[in-house]
């Protein structure tokens, strides 16, 4: 309907992605921040006496604890979901694969539109050079705790999909020499770097090098953002940021 805003919730508000959600929201043309949810502990959402207002899209930055409460929120309302927490455990996932059979559910191991693009084109190019040897580098900030970093294993997991025989190296070191059909994964930590991630794949005669460098922790709520326009026009279903940039 033209004129008509898309109408968000956001989960999480008070939390640092939720911040900067609510002041990406707060500037666009098409979308108005209609509540904005502070969980109280994990596992809290809000239920539906707490918020029964006009609402088109919930966007959840909170924590996995509370993706059950979540979904169960979105079905009962009919409210299609972006769940940008991460961690989920299977019992978890399976909650929001049944959410998906009567709603349109958004969820993506990496928010950014930018990244999903990344792994599109490393897929594409593991393709076309099946043989080639494929190391990938990320740097993060020095707090950063899991090594490596949840995109980089996305980005392997890209390349595998287009060369299945493909195995992991993650941190080489020592008497390592590479073997076939490796992709090498190494982690750098580093200073407030939000996030890089380099993804090298050579022949004996070539290197093609793809990277992408995040700026601003805000790319995630921009992800956030681009994905509530695209599940506003989907059937009930669980889409993804390949999904997105396909389309």
């Amino acid at each position: 309907m033209k004129g008509h805003k898309m109408k968000v919730i956001v989960n999480g508000i008070d939390g640092a992605m939720g911040t900067i959600l609510a002041g990406i929201i707060e500037k666009t043309d098409d979308m108005e921040l209609v509540a904005g949810i502070t969980p109280t502990g994990a596992g809290d959402f809000l239920t539906p006496a707490e918020y029964q207002g006009p609402a088109d899209m919930v966007i959840d930055f909170s924590h996995h604890d509370g993706t059950k409460a979540l979904v169960e929120y979105c079905v009962s309302r009919k409210i299609p979901a972006v769940v940008c927490t991460t961690g989920q455990t299977e019992d978890e996932m399976e909650c929001i694969a049944e959410a998906a059979k009567s709603i349109p559910v958004f969820k993506s191991a990496n928010m950014s539109v930018g990244v999903a693009l990344t792994a599109r084109l490393v897929r594409e190019a593991a393709l076309k050079f099946p043989g080639c040897d494929i190391e990938i580098v990320e740097t993060h900030h020095n707090r950063k705790v899991d090594a490596p970093s949840g995109t980089a294993l996305m980005l392997a997991d890209a390349a595998k999909d287009a060369r299945p025989e493909l195995h992991y190296n993650l941190g080489r070191s020592g008497n390592s020499k590479r073997e076939p059909n490796e992709i090498g994964i190494n982690a750098v930590r580093m200073g407030n770097i939000v996030g890089t991630h380099e993804v090298m794949l050579g022949t004996n005669t070539q290197t093609i090098t793809i990277k992408h460098e995040a700026h601003d922790r805000a790319l995630f709520a921009d992800g956030a953002v681009a994905a509530a326009r695209f599940l506003a026009s989907k059937p009930a279903g669980l889409y993804n940021m390949d999904d997105l940039v396909a389309e």
